[in-house]
């Protein structure tokens, strides 16, 4: 009977950049692996908001080795570490007890079928399109060279890596057929022929593409992979850009409604106390779009765009006299109330990822989590 296949860190740091890549994040994020022995055995994963206090005892309650959170922890670098401030207590409590903790956060936010898809679906808008999408996806193509009956193996190990993923699809690639020639000098031990001896033979030429993120990955797995002891390969940087991925989304409504009833819909659906708006509420919208978390920068696209309304959270007070004057409806669901949904969604992602890769890992989420703000009437 067969060992059943056990599941460490570097797995799942694996399979969630290659859902959510860490090339997405903005500049002055920090993103990934922030505490963790990347050998360690993962068996429990909790998925939460933030990576608080109260998420680690709830981890350490549920055995779990791996807290994935949506605000990273350490946003800036640490000048030193006790217990003395939140950060230092998590941190501590987190190593006393083996857990590791990673996020995802603004690389989730700008990602296909992430945060920002998530809301913009429960709160029913459709036919969503990146609101403001990056100038360049930062793709590379790779072409490397290999002899014939070594092709398929090769390019299981690029997919294994992360490579070949465009957009819905995997495992994309291209081949063709031709001769490869070489000279080794003495001192090679070459896969083919002898050393001194020029020598022609049947390669293919694969052609895949590779996020930026995980280049380093890609190329390595890849040299370990090929037969050839020097590996002739080319890597070039692409200027596509991606319909699929960036901040925000926008698209429509099945039905015009006012912005009351939009309003009063939203709430039920995020399963909110409250809501702020800015706009007559009889206004008629159509057109919405929408920010998970912080997403008044985006104002300006929203109006260039033709938007009839946008729902975000933390809207200032300068941003909200601006929009009402552009004549653009505000809805400011809040920074936990536009985010919180990332729980529940981002477990059903990991648990069917985990399922395709055969890793023996059980996802929880964390059902304890608070808005730090409450509303009286």
């Amino acid at each position: 009977m067969a060992k059943q296949k056990k599941a460490c860190l570097t797995d799942l740091v694996g399979l969630l950049n290659v859902l959510y890549a860490p090339g997405l994040a903005e500049d002055w994020d920090n993103v990934g692996l922030q505490i963790g022995d990347p050998t360690a055995e993962i068996k429990r994963v909790l998925v939460c908001l933030d990576a608080e206090e109260i998420a680690i005892e709830a981890a350490v309650r549920a055995d779990a080795q791996l807290v994935v959170s949506h605000h990273p922890l350490i946003f800036k670098g640490l000048k030193r570490l006790t217990p003395s401030d939140e950060v230092g207590r998590v941190l501590f409590r987190a190593i006393r007890n083996n857990i590791a903790v990673f996020s995802a956060h603004t690389n989730l936010d700008r990602a296909a079928d992430g945060l920002n898809d998530w809301l913009a679906a429960r709160i029913g808008i459709e036919n969503c399109q990146p609101l403001e999408k990056p100038q360049r996806a930062g793709y590379y193509k790779l072409v490397v060279f290999v002899p014939q009956g070594h092709e398929t193996a090769l390019m299981e190990a690029l997919f294994a890596a992360g490579a070949g993923n465009i957009g819905q699809y995997d495992h994309c690639s291209f081949r063709t057929e031709g001769i490869g020639s070489f000279r080794g000098s003495e001192a090679t031990d070459p896969f083919i022929g002898l050393p001194g001896q020029h020598e022609e033979t049947g390669e293919f030429r694969l052609e895949t593409i590779v996020p930026g993120a995980r280049l380093t990955k890609v190329v390595e797995r890849m040299r370990k992979a090929h037969p050839y002891e020097e590996v002739a390969y080319d890597l070039i940087p692409l200027a596509n850009s991606r319909d699929d991925i960036g901040l925000g989304r926008i698209g429509r409504l099945a039905e015009e409604t006012s912005l009351q009833q939009f309003a009063e819909q939203m709430r039920e659906r995020l399963n909110l106390p409250s809501l702020r708006l800015v706009g007559d509420r009889m206004q008629k919208i159509n057109k919405v779009a929408v920010c998970g978390g912080s997403g008044a920068s985006l104002l300006s696209e929203a109006l260039r765009q033709g938007a009839d309304c946008l729902v975000t959270g933390d809207v200032k007070y300068h941003d909200a006299q601006r929009a009402r004057s552009e004549g653009l409806a505000l809805i400011d669901a809040g920074h936990f109330g536009t985010e919180k949904l990332m729980v529940p969604e981002l477990a059903v992602r990991l648990r069917h990822a985990l399922d395709e890769r055969r890793l023996p890992v059980e996802v929880i989420e964390m059902a304890a989590e608070q808005d730090p703000f409450t509303t009286i009437c």
